[in-house]
């Protein structure tokens, strides 16, 4: 029984083919991975939002906490 030898032309069809599932199944998971980042940006944005109403600083005092330069020589 003889194997067919898969020309040139046939092995680049099915490496393109393994190619393309590839780069599908990476942007599936890189949409996921962005869903995943958002999703803790909005609860972490939520706790900040909850911190800052639960504080006893002013917002004068907040915002010049956020806009001080710890790296003071």
């Amino acid at each position: 029984m003889a194997r067919r030898k898969l020309s040139i032309d046939d092995k680049i069809e099915q490496q393109k083919l393994a190619v393309s599932k590839a780069k599908d199944r990476y942007e599936a998971e890189l949409e996921e991975l962005n869903q995943l980042m958002k999703k803790r940006d909005e609860l972490r944005n939520k706790e900040l939002l909850q911190a800052i109403e639960q504080s006893k600083r002013s917002f004068e005092e907040i915002m010049d906490f956020f806009s001080t330069d710890d790296s003071q020589d």
